[in-house]
């Protein structure tokens, strides 16, 4: 279990607050030896100064050498030192401050108090947020001004000891509701090697697991030692209590999907879809390029890019009808649709063309089925046959009288899959990583193509897991588990 501990510079400062065995003194951190020992520790530095070469900097600057993870870190002590790097890192919310503070009723500079991303002024929480995201630090004090619009003019690290007792019971809330788990005991709880976070939306319409998958996860991961904890996108400046992410909401480079597993991967978690895999995975354009590079069959594939009325022209006249149209980023059939002639081929890529300045259209190849291979490091862990919707051409009709309506599916052994079925899923997955992918493949006949390398593959109770059952997340924990070992032999 990871410890947990908080550093003061004087354990009188810890005096307003419930009295813990993880309070430990500046010059106790820095001096004793056994606190070498785990380097899997969580600091919180709640010393009164940071300044460089205070107590408080070299707490940081200490825990960092003994690879715990402390908040807040040096690169963050830094750049609150150097205002020209925060005014630079915060210069994309210049445009949302006039819109948030026109609402407050503040003077022409005023002081903004945030404890763990949390403020008490309901409406500049959101800010609030925003800032802490930027410096990750337990307290800091942010100075407003307005000179014709708002502007941040000062953000530096607040002192405990310098809190009012109103700010005292907020930064005791902020603390409990940014890190709960701080306060467990751990005679209540089960002694586990490793802490997962699984990042999960319960409002999203389409998840890659449904709740009943989410929970065989977390079941699966205890057991064999880690303990599985559900996160939402809030919890993103947790993520360093953690040792792995597992990232169970779809992907896409341009939302915070990508900035947790940026964020995971710099803190040195194991992570879930990587980074790599996201940006490779998630268009289409580039999986094209990608296969014909490495000569691995797909359907037959053009671009068009925007403004080339010659190449439009070009196909109108040569294609071969109907072909599919396909939006670089779309997922779960989204931004995929058939045109059936050189007429709607025009009126759709106008259409298309409003949104990406490449799209990718396909010829049209029917089939009963589409095989999905999950391959997890390099090996084929489970397979399903995706139907189509019933009377549609796609596994996922969002035209449906019901609003999106999705065909049957079938688990199978591995070993009944087409050998050759497995050989191509695998030859593609290497080509983005070792990570958990799930390789769409068509087969008609003697013929294979690959559709799509998923980096982020539906996992739902019930479908996927129809042959394997439990063995199916067993074997996904049982793989995370191999490379938290690998990395803490690694580290030694």
């Amino acid at each position: 279990m990871t410890k947990h501990l908080i550093v003061v510079e004087n354990i009188q400062d810890w005096s307003p607050y419930f009295p813990s065995e993880q309070v430990i003194g500046v010059d106790d951190y820095l001096q004793s030896p056994s606190q070498r020992s785990d380097s899997r520790a969580q600091i919180l530095n709640l010393c009164r100064s940071l300044e460089y070469l205070s107590r408080g900097y070299y707490c940081s600057m200490v825990a960092e050498a003994r690879g715990h993870r402390v908040l807040p870190g040096l690169r963050t002590i830094n750049d609150l030192s150097r205002k020209s790097l925060y005014a630079y890192d915060l210069s994309d919310m210049s445009s949302q401050l006039d819109k948030q503070l026109a609402s407050t009723e503040q003077s022409a500079s005023f002081v903004l108090t945030i404890s763990f991303g949390q403020t008490p002024i309901a409406s500049l929480q959101k800010l609030a947020r925003q800032i802490f995201e930027h410096f990750p630090c337990p307290i800091l004090e942010v100075e407003f001004s307005f000179k014709g619009h708002w502007l941040i003019s000062q953000i530096k690290a607040g002192a405990i000891n310098k809190l009012t007792e109103q700010e005292q019971d907020f930064f005791a809330e902020a603390l409990d509701s940014f890190s709960h788990r701080l306060w467990r005991k751990p005679s209540k709880r089960r002694q586990f090697r490793y802490d997962m976070a699984i990042l999960h939306n319960p409002k999203e319409a389409m998840p890659p697991s449904n709740m009943a998958a989410l929970k065989k996860f977390i079941s699966s991961g205890r057991r064999i030692g880690i303990d599985v904890e559900l996160i939402t996108p809030r919890e993103y400046i947790r993520l360093a209590e953690y040792d792995a992410l597992f990232i169970r909401e779809t992907t896409a480079t341009h939302n915070h999907t990508y900035k947790f597993a940026r964020r995971a991967e710099s803190e040195g978690l194991v992570v879930i879809d990587d980074p790599t895999s996201i940006i490779r995975c998630t268009n289409k354009i580039f999986l094209k390029e990608l296969l014909a590079a490495h000569d691995l069959p797909m359907p037959e594939s053009h671009l068009l890019y925007r403004n080339d009325q010659a190449g439009l022209d070009n196909l109108c006249e040569t294609a071969t009808f109907p072909l599919v149209m396909k939006i670089p980023d779309g997922a779960f059939s989204i931004g995929v649709i058939k045109v059936k002639n050189a007429e709607e081929l025009r009126q759709q890529a106008a259409v298309f063309f409003q949104q990406s300045a490449i799209i990718l259209l396909q010829e049209f190849m029917y089939t009963d089925y589409d095989w999905r291979i999950g391959v997890f490091n390099n090996k084929a862990i489970y397979a399903c046959q995706y139907f189509m919707s019933k009377g549609h051409w796609q596994i996922y009709n969002h035209n449906s009288k019901k609003g999106t309506d999705s065909g049957k599916s079938s688990a199978i052994p591995v070993s009944e899959v087409p050998e050759k079925v497995i050989r191509i899923a695998i030859k593609a997955a290497k080509l983005i990583g070792d990570g958990l992918y799930g390789i769409d493949i068509k087969q008609s006949g003697n013929r294979i193509v690959i559709i799509e390398i998923n980096d982020n593959p539906s996992i739902d109770s019930g479908v996927e897991d129809e042959y394997l059952g439990m063995a199916l997340y067993d074997d996904i924990m049982r793989e995370f588990l191999r490379r938290l070992e690998e990395k803490k032999s690694a580290s030694r």
